[in-house]
């Protein structure tokens, strides 16, 4: 077990690498230059010549590149165009609020969504089962943006429930939340149900009925143990998507996370906050990757044993 966590981990060095090629080169070639936006319109050229130079800018992409790598292998990030401190400091600073947004995401996606996916396999065809398909086509095809609009109108304008902006208290993260929950509990409605159908028509599940096994018992520990395998991967994978893709749903509720730190630093060409941004993301989710495989063994003895094999 230990080596396949280490073989895995060693894995993710060629990805990041990748990812780290893919950003800066867009960064460098996409239009603008980092100089002027820092100095401003009417900067002079002689003051934004020496500015690219003190930055590093005139040198070649591929000296860039790799000086940014072996940097960032000494744990050198480098410094904000912005705002002249370590970017690491920063996107610390900021990603506690991103990741308790995610969390609570997710949170509500799972404690809605598996409930509502096991009662709709279980009441198949029923009305049950059609309103929360409907539930689920209407959540996956709004947008958040216009979802979080909607909610602020409504709970915050209207009956003056919850603030609209804001993380100072536990109310300020409801509206944003449940936006970014959405389509999240969409996904896992869905797999929740077409997991649970297939797995409550395998013999096994005939057998324990036959027996005169309790109903409840059939789905839940028979059926439900049985299904969670493909629902874990689709929480894992979405819990990591979140954590980059919360960027419309901190916008519209102004909240000071990774998104709105991402959106101002590309716009900016803050080229190394915006690098140590995606990595950090995608370390992330490559983190998150390796918990859902380590969750796996524990709940099937089988994926522990081909682990070990490794």
């Amino acid at each position: 077990m230990l080596r396949y966590l280490l073989r895995r981990t060693f894995q993710m060095i060629p990805v990041l690498l990748g990812i780290s090629f893919i950003i800066f080169s867009i960064m460098a070639f996409t239009p603008g230059d980092p100089a002027k936006l820092i100095l401003g319109e009417n900067a002079t050229v002689e003051a934004v010549t020496e500015l690219r130079e003190e930055m590093g800018l005139n040198e070649n992409f591929f000296v860039r590149y790799f000086k940014y790598v072996l940097d960032a292998l000494k744990g050198d990030f480098g410094v904000s165009y912005r705002n002249k401190i370590p970017v690491f400091d920063e996107l610390f600073s900021r990603f506690p609020t991103t990741l308790k947004l995610t969390f609570w995401a997710i949170f509500i996606s799972v404690i809605i969504g598996i409930p509502v996916g096991i009662i709709s396999a279980v009441k198949q065809y029923t009305i049950i089962d059609n309103s929360s398909l409907v539930i689920t086509l209407i959540l996956t095809s709004i947008p958040g943006f216009w979802l979080g609009l909607m909610l602020i109108m409504l709970f915050s304008l209207k009956l003056g429930w919850l603030p609209a902006t804001g993380i100072d208290t536990w109310k300020h993260f409801v509206l944003p939340s449940v936006t970014l929950a959405g389509s999240c509990m969409a996904t896992v409605i869905r797999m929740t149900r077409s997991t649970m159908l297939e797995v409550i028509r395998q013999d096994y599940i005939r057998t324990a009925r036959a027996k005169g096994a309790d109903e409840k018992r059939v789905i839940l520990k028979h059926g439900f143990k049985n299904a969670l395998l493909p629902i874990i991967t689709v929480v894992g994978l979405t819990f990591g998507l979140q954590l980059g893709g919360a960027i419309i749903t901190e916008s519209v509720f102004a909240i000071p996370g990774l998104g709105t730190l991402m959106v101002t630093s590309v716009r900016m060409k803050d080229i190394p906050m915006v690098m140590a941004s995606v990595l950090f993301i995608a370390f992330a989710i490559g983190i998150i990757n390796l918990i859902v495989d380590i969750l796996y063994a524990f709940i099937d003895p089988r994926v522990k044993a081909q682990y070990e094999k490794k």
